[in-house]
């Protein structure tokens, strides 16, 4: 099966192999605002939304200039109400308002607004690192995974990481189930970019009836 897990792979990331960081816009990199904008995304993604909701609530965010975790926490609580509103954030948009802006003053008074302080502080321990992003409000272990998923890109000691989601993407696509096997079925692929492909897979079954689909043509 190592032929056909193979192409199924490549059929997978070649249509769908794009991290939620990049669809959102967010030039992830180890630097305060992209990484503080990617634990905004991850909170929004945790929830029982769609993800392209997720992603433009992030855009609006963003283009509202609640870009910092100071910005964040000086607006209003209407402004950022507002700004989810206009990504179509509506369902949870309240309470998640409220959320972003306590969140926001916990970074800042904990790791003065940088979340390479909280890095520093899990000192490589990735069960540390999930336990101080579930003290943010909103971030519970869904949360904390999306972060850990995305940022593994800039942070190399989370990688290579291929959580419970992802897994479930490559038992919808048939292919195995041991992180091993699967990072070596995608050779060089990034394992951020292999990670947000087979979430997508597990998220939405018209992704994996396409990739089988491509795979089968090949």
């Amino acid at each position: 099966m190592t032929g056909r897990d193979e192409r199924v792979v490549r059929a997978l990331v070649g249509a769908h192999g794009r991290t939620y960081a990049e669809e959102a816009g967010i030039g992830l990199k180890d630097a305060q605002q992209p990484l503080y904008r990617l634990l905004v995304l991850a909170h929004l993604l945790s929830a029982r939304i769609k993800g392209s909701i997720a992603v433009a609530s992030a855009r609006a965010l963003h283009e509202a200039g609640l870009r910092d975790p100071r910005r964040m926490a000086q607006a209003g609580w209407q402004e950022r109400v507002d700004a989810l509103g206009r990504g179509g954030y509506r369902r949870y948009d309240e309470r998640t308002a409220t959320q972003l802006g306590d969140g926001a003053g916990l970074l800042t008074e904990r790791w003065g607004g940088d979340l390479r302080g909280l890095r520093e502080e899990a000192d490589g321990d990735i069960g540390e690192l999930r336990r101080l992003l579930r003290e943010f409000p909103g971030i519970g272990p869904a949360g904390a995974d999306i972060f850990l998923r995305e940022v593994q890109r800039v942070w190399p000691e989370v990688a290579p990481l291929l959580d419970a989601k992802a897994l479930e993407g490559a038992r919808r696509l048939g292919l195995p189930q041991a992180p091993g096997r699967l990072l070596a079925l995608a050779g060089r692929i990034e394992p951020a970019v292999l990670a947000a492909a087979l979430v997508r897979a597990a998220i939405d079954e018209h992704v994996a009836e396409d990739t089988l689909g491509r795979a089968e043509a090949t």
